[in-house]
Order: C-alpha cells, then sequence, then structure tokens
C-alpha cells in the first residue's frame, strides 16, 4: 500500500467524481482508478460503488478512509517534526473558522506568519458542525469556534475572548445618548440578521426569547459582510459582535450601541482534537495565542466605536 494510493482516496471521497479527484492530484484518472483499484486488491475489500459515474463509498471504504485520514494526518505531523529539527517551521496549517470568528482570524495569523515565514495558511470558513466532522477526521489541524459547543465532542480549547453583542443601526435608529439599549427594543426594529443555521443566530434568538421578544427580520442572510452591505443603505438595523468591528468598523452614517447584557457570554477560542501527537503547527499557533492579547485588542477597538 502506498500513501499516495490513500491520497487518491481522500481526494476522490472530497471531490465525489473521479476526474476532479485526478485533476486535485495532478494525475490523469486512468491512473487514480488504477491506484484505487489496486488499494482494493491489497486490502481485499470494494471501497469504492461504481457505476457510470462515483455513487460514493462501500462501508468498508468509509472505514478505509478514517484510517486514511489517521495515516496521513501522522504523516504530516512528521514532516512537521523533521522540520522543527531542522529549525525552521514549515508546512501547510489548516484552520476552518465559524464565520462570525473568521472577522478576527488575522490578529493570531499575522503574527504567526512574521514568526514562521516558511508556514503557509490555509483558512476556511465552515459552520460548527462541518468543523467538528473536520477535526475528527484530520482534515483541520486547529479551528476558530464556540468551545462551549455541545457537539465538539474531545477536544483541547483555548479560550481568546467572548463576544459581546451591539446595536449597528443607522444614526437615527434610536435616541442619541443612549448607553446601552434592550433586546426587546432592538427586536421592533427593521432588521436584518443571520440565518437560524448559523450558532449565532441561534444565540441571539435565545438572548431576544429571555426578553420576551421574537425578532422578523426583513432579511437573513449567511454572511457577515451582507448584513454589513444591508446596514450601509440605512434601511435596516442589525445585531453584531464586537469582533466584526476589527475587519468592518461603522459604516457612515451608522453607529454602534451596547446591548443589555443577559447571562455568562458566548466564548471563542481555538480548538484541536484530543488526540496524540497534537500537530506540530498547531501546538505552535496554540503557544503564540497564549502570548497574544486577542481579547484585550477586540476590547480596544470597542471602545473606539462604542465609547
Amino acid at each position: 500500500m502506498l500513501l499516495r494510493q490513500l491520497e487518491y482516496l481522500v481526494a476522490l471521497a472530497r471531490e465525489r467524481h473521479f476526474a476532479r479527484a485526478a485533476a486535485a492530484c495532478h494525475v490523469s484518472q486512468p491512473s487514480l482508478s488504477a491506484g484505487i483499484r489496486k488499494l482494493e486488491r491489497e486490502l481485499g475489500v470494494p471501497i469504492v460503488s461504481r457505476g457510470r459515474r462515483f455513487e460514493g463509498l462501500t462501508p468498508e471504504g468509509e472505514r478505509v478512509l478514517r484510517w486514511a485520514h489517521r495515516i496521513l494526518a501522522e504523516r504530516d505531523a512528521l514532516r512537521q517534526d523533521l522540520s522543527i529539527m531542522r529549525e525552521s517551521l514549515s508546512g501547510v496549517l489548516r484552520i476552518g473558522a465559524i464565520p462570525t470568528a473568521l472577522t478576527a482570524a488575522s490578529l493570531l495569523t499575522a503574527p504567526f506568519c512574521e514568526r514562521y515565514p516558511r508556514v503557509r495558511i490555509s483558512l476556511e470558513s465552515l459552520s460548527s458542525r462541518e468543523i467538528t466532522r473536520r477535526l475528527a477526521e484530520f482534515e483541520l489541524d486547529v479551528a476558530m469556534t464556540y468551545v462551549d459547543d455541545d457537539e465538539l465532542g474531545n477536544v483541547r480549547v483555548r479560550p481568546l475572548y467572548e463576544e459581546r453583542y451591539l446595536l449597528l443601526t443607522p444614526e437615527d435608529g434610536v435616541p442619541a445618548g443612549r448607553d446601552s439599549v434592550g433586546w426587546a427594543e432592538v427586536a421592533s426594529l427593521p432588521l436584518c440578521l443571520l440565518t437560524p443555521r448559523m450558532r449565532n443566530r441561534r444565540i441571539l434568538d435565545g438572548l431576544f426569547a429571555a426578553a420576551g421578544a421574537v425578532p422578523v427580520p426583513a432579511i437573513e442572510t449567511d454572511t457577515v459582510s451582507a448584513l454589513y452591505a444591508h446596514v450601509a443603505t440605512h434601511r435596516w438595523s442589525t445585531v453584531i459582535a464586537h469582533a466584526w468591528l476589527h475587519m468592518f468598523g461603522t459604516p457612515a452614517g451608522t453607529r454602534v450601541v451596547p446591548l443589555e447584557t443577559r447571562g455568562p457570554a458566548p466564548q471563542i477560542g481555538l480548538v484541536t482534537a484530543d488526540h496524540d501527537p497534537e500537530p506540530i503547527l498547531a501546538g505552535a499557533l496554540l503557544d503564540l495565542a497564549a502570548e497574544l492579547d486577542v481579547r484585550g485588542a477586540l476590547d480596544r477597538i470597542l471602545r473606539e466605536h462604542a465609547g
């Protein structure tokens, strides 16, 4: 069995198409198909359900795929370990971030790249459920997500900051001079919010419900940038997490007003799968995060915009 054959299988499971998988592996389609057939012969089990096109993996194939992810992750860890012996980290650090935390990612990635210039970073915007799956299957090294998510499973956590919620509204959206605004009052405004599929929206719905209110947004979207684009028209308001100010600030003609605090604040942190050995690059990012004051940096940005 060759590692290359396992790479073919991982690519096929990801692309779900023989030609695209072959292109991703930089080989011809016949070469990829032949490699997977050889893997089936060597293991003595059918791996791919074949028809005119890719139809999925057999139950045995799904088991082989899980081991393939593990073996390839161990290979990458070996390469990174040897890289450290050469006194210089190199390779690719794979980070997944929920969209609402992605806005603060550069507070970590910029100093990381400055310290380790030979490391490349792959940063993807993913749902919390996709993050959980990909961490378990060795497809991610580290993630930025809500650390109190019960679906995360066995993980190691380094907290970064607590989300603080603000009303982003046209300058005339609420009376000037207010130090804060209540959730029930916000629910009565013309709103655009993230979709209920997103964890951030489900948190907000819980806060609205605790105030006896149910928001009925005119617009729902799955991107933070789309929320800002609509608020910038001065027709709608939205509820933002303070970390978003790091990337988007406050559009002209709008302002932010803190929302009343209700209960413990949701916490964003770095998460890695709880297995040994820990990916070398992920460990380097966790160590760097311990030196940085992400919470303090975001608090300073909040004071600049909210006073």
